[in-house]
């Protein structure tokens, strides 16, 4: 017979804990607790984490040369006592039947939480009650009916280069919320570029102020088109239209993939300005570092060129191409 597999020791969880703090090697880890390095590293995998909050535990990357904080990357567990109870926990969830694994299970596992909430609902009646019961879970309604967007165009009816991103110039808009003010935020489609800049609130007004000082210093031939969310900061979106020119689409509700270009590079801003940090008017200076940080990222979907690389390149065959047109 093979060696017995057996879990990790608290003692030897907190070895590992000390180790990886000293920046050793998983592989000379394995050496010290008897372990394989194997072993350890899937210890490691296990339970590292990219926390989401503002306390402690929250460790946002950020380069060396930003002033919004240190140096810092993924972590393994900091509670080696709470690390231990995690493989017990594993087995328990995987002897359950499936439909138990999720969250909608859990819920109807715990016989106190059935009644009129929305989860028992979804629990006696599945999902779809669940979004009736709960309106959606949206604060627009499907096609944008409970706070109807005038001139609405869906994306279905976006042109397929903008769709497929064989086409240069086709935006994707959002915002990020922060304490006090908030991020207005476009990413070019085909080359990942990002524009961000801040705004007061996220009233209509403010967010179409924010779209045409961001659009309006680009060549004409360089935003042809941008997709919103269903929010009603984009109601005025026809000034875009009236004012430069720009056609502008919605996306299906609940569909963010649909704009997953700047989900991901909403992402990456949050990594240095986690939720619920404070953004004021007057931090236009760190900002630009940010953005400067995630547009000169290498890319493989880019063939490793930046976004700003390939946003400049980009660029440059446009002026190619109206100066070709002109001399005709």
């Amino acid at each position: 017979m093979g060696e017995v597999y057996s879990h990790l020791s608290e003692g030897e969880r907190q070895v590992i804990q000390i180790e990886i703090g000293n920046g050793t090697s998983i592989r000379r880890i394995g050496l010290m607790p008897g372990r394989n390095a194997s072993t350890v590293s899937r210890e490691i995998k296990r339970n590292t984490w990219f926390p989401s909050n503002e306390n402690e535990s929250y460790r946002p990357y950020r380069p060396k040369r930003l002033k919004t904080g240190p140096w810092t990357g993924r972590y393994y567990h900091r509670r080696p006592r709470a690390a231990q109870g995690r493989p017990q926990a594993r087995q328990t969830a995987q002897a359950l039947p499936p439909v138990m694994r999720t969250p909608v299970g859990a819920c109807a596992r715990r016989p106190s939480t059935v009644g009129s909430t929305p989860t028992a609902i979804a629990v006696s009646a599945g999902r779809a009650a669940f979004h009736a019961a709960t309106g959606g879970g949206a604060g627009v309604a499907a096609g944008g009916r409970r706070f109807p967007i005038p001139g609405r165009a869906p994306i279905s009816e976006r042109p397929p280069e903008a769709g497929d991103r064989s086409g240069f110039v086709h935006w994707e808009a959002d915002s990020v919320i922060g304490a006090g003010c908030n991020l207005h935020t476009e990413v070019e489609r085909k080359t990942r570029f990002l524009m961000a800049r801040i705004v007061p609130d996220k009233t209509a007004g403010e967010s179409v102020g924010a779209q045409l000082a961001m659009f309006s210093p680009l060549p004409a031939g360089a935003r042809v088109s941008v997709t919103h969310d269903n929010d009603i900061e984009f109601a005025r979106h026809t000034r875009l239209r009236d004012e430069l020119g720009m056609d502008t689409y919605f996306a299906d509700p609940y569909s963010s993939w649909q704009r997953g270009s700047n989900e991901n590079r909403n992402g990456m801003i949050r990594r240095y300005l986690p939720k619920r940090s404070e953004i004021r008017m007057d931090m236009a200076g760190e900002l630009r570092e940010i953005v400067d940080e995630v547009n000169n990222r290498p890319m493989r979907v880019l063939d490793y060129r930046t976004p700003a690389e390939a946003f400049v390149d980009e660029l440059l065959e446009l002026q190619d191409q109206q100066g070709c047109c002109t001399s005709k």
